[in-house]
């Protein structure tokens, strides 16, 4: 049965007295921004560590992956509460981590592409970095944050000091072409047309070197260093945000953790091709993976170099969780945890072979469910797990109301504080994302049983739409499009999407002098009560 819709997602405020109520009940009362200065309350306020994962799905052993060894994730979750029917935003990059900074759906910035600025879009936008560091916070990030390439660039007003983004693709020689590669040009944003005129790179390395020879072990490195001194500043709250590459293609990681599998317990996806049903234009072609060396560019990866693929991504996998347990090792040895949220956010999932489609860029689960863990400094529920659905978007109110923060403007998300207080708490049992394809965006909308997708030209009439429709219950392998055989069930998912505001178009800046990077109002303060529906 379907959870009703209610309106927890409309866009909507809260005011800085309603959110203490409510902070009360998971830690100690925090003064609000309505309170006192910035400078006077700040210390009293918990200190944020934001980790941040790019492409990893739930491919981690609290989440029930038999193989995946990932120690350091597991006793985070076992601390604090994990979310297992976490979804993105859209399954891309830029505008993922767009709808984690902003607070904004993809669909409210008009942005889906890897290129454009949010700022372009919205110049005046507070993204929750800028929102804590306003508020006396010490904001710094560490690698992968932002999305930085492609032609898009960090958000020089979020932080405190410069931004630290590490290097190293390859370890091995015969991976570093004197030139560079393609991927790595674009990630340092070479215009496309020299970018493309140089080899590609190799999709994998295992190599026998040291955790720093990696960019992401450099990035644990520098954390590592930073919470050491930040322990010595007790009355400067911080806002710590480390993020991680790996396994973002390539999958490059040492050697050892290549070891820890044995790549023929892989089992490779059973179900090769799209849903029966589907639009043509719904699946990935996976362009992502063609641009690396040694696969096909046309057709479906074959046996052997899938199985080394998957291989690849629990070795990147298990590297990744290895930075980070350095990361959590420092804030216990220096006292900080004992004052610290913690919060671990994979930016979208990732198509290991299943329809036959690798990487992500779909509206399907592989590619839209991902980790979401939210440690609190309090045993209390460590180790609960909430089947609520929840969005990328929920986080930026959640760490406002745990912190005592007004909100900056209206977001689209909604706190998940009562659900920390109580993981088997339900609000509205509803999850919303997109992906572009052309002209169309596919607006999906997800319920503990089904997905529907619209697809549609933002602002074109309703019975325009080509529609998609999967039931978990019956076909968690996403099989086969039901929307033709159960129009009840479509009609009450269309219901719930109509009542969200009309997609935008793609945001194209017009040419000409370019607006400041905005260092955001965030002065009015409004109500934030449920809109009616």
């Amino acid at each position: 049965m379907m959870i009703p819709y209610s309106t927890r997602r409309c866009t909507v405020t809260v005011m800085g007295a309603l959110l203490a109520v409510t902070f009360a009940s998971v830690m100690p009362r925090q003064a609000s921004a309505a309170d006192a200065p910035a400078e006077s309350n700040a210390a009293s306020r918990p200190n944020i560590l934001l980790i941040c994962i790019d492409d990893l799905k739930p491919t981690i052993g609290c989440y029930g992956d038999p193989l995946a060894v990932t120690p350091n994730i597991d006793r985070l979750a076992a601390q604090g509460v994990r979310f297992d029917a976490a979804y993105c935003n859209q399954a891309v990059c830029a505008p993922s981590r767009n709808s984690l900074l902003t607070g904004l759906r993809p669909q409210t910035l008009g942005i889906y592409d890897l290129p454009t600025n949010f700022r372009k879009a919205k110049p005046d936008a507070v993204t929750l970095p800028q929102h804590f560091k306003n508020n006396g916070y010490r904001t710094e990030a560490f690698g992968k944050i932002f999305h930085v390439g492609h032609g898009n660039t960090n958000d020089v007003a979020s932080w405190s000091t410069p931004h630290f983004r590490g290097k190293g693709d390859y370890a091995l020689a015969e991976n570093r072409p004197e030139q560079g590669t393609r991927e790595e040009a674009l990630f340092t944003n070479v215009p496309p047309e020299r970018a493309n005129a140089l080899p590609r790179g190799a999709p994998y390395e295992s190599a026998e070197v040291e955790d720093e020879a990696y960019a992401d072990g450099q990035v644990a490195a520098r954390a590592v260093e930073r919470i050491a001194a930040a322990a010595q500043t007790p009355d400067e709250p911080f806002f710590l945000a480390v993020g991680f590459v790996k396994p973002h293609l390539p999958f490059c990681a040492p050697k050892k953790y290549w070891d820890l599998y044995d790549p023929a317990k892989f089992e490779l996806a059973k179900l090769r091709q799209p849903p029966e049903g589907a639009p043509d234009f719904a699946p990935t072609d996976w362009r992502e993976l063609r641009n690396y060396k040694g696969g096909p560019q046309t057709g479906p990866v074959d046996d052997a170099m899938q199985r080394q693929l998957i291989h690849g991504y629990y070795a990147a996998t298990s590297y990744t969780d290895a930075q980070i347990g350095k990361v959590l090792d420092a804030l216990q040895a220096n006292g900080p945890d004992k004052n610290t949220i913690i919060v671990l956010w994979g930016d979208h999932g990732w198509h290991l072979g299943d329809h036959g489609m690798w990487c992500k860029h779909t509206n399907y689960q592989q590619a839209a469910r991902i980790p979401y863990i939210i440690d609190l400094p309090s045993d209390v529920r460590a180790g609960a797990a909430s089947d609520e659905l929840v969005e990328t978007v929920d986080l930026y109110p959640t760490l406002c109301e745990l912190a005592g923060l007004d909100l900056p403007y209206e977001l689209d998300g909604a706190s998940l504080v009562t659900v920390l207080n109580d993981p088997k708490a339900h609000t509205d049992g509803v999850a919303f994302h997109v992906f572009p394809r052309g002209k169309l965006l596919g607006r999906a909308v997800r319920t503990d049983r089904y997905r529907l997708v619209e697809w549609k030209t933002p602002g074109a009439p309703a019975e325009e739409a080509i529609l998609e429709l999967y039931d978990y219950q019956t076909d968690p392998e996403e099989s086969r499009n039901l929307a033709a055989e159960q129009p009840a069930v479509v009609a009450e998912l269309r219901a719930i999407l109509a009542k969200q505001p009309e997609a935008k178009p793609q945001f194209v800046a017009k040419k000409g002098p370019g607006k400041a990077q905005g260092q955001g109002q965030g002065k009015k303060k409004r109500q934030r009560a449920a809109a009616k529906s």
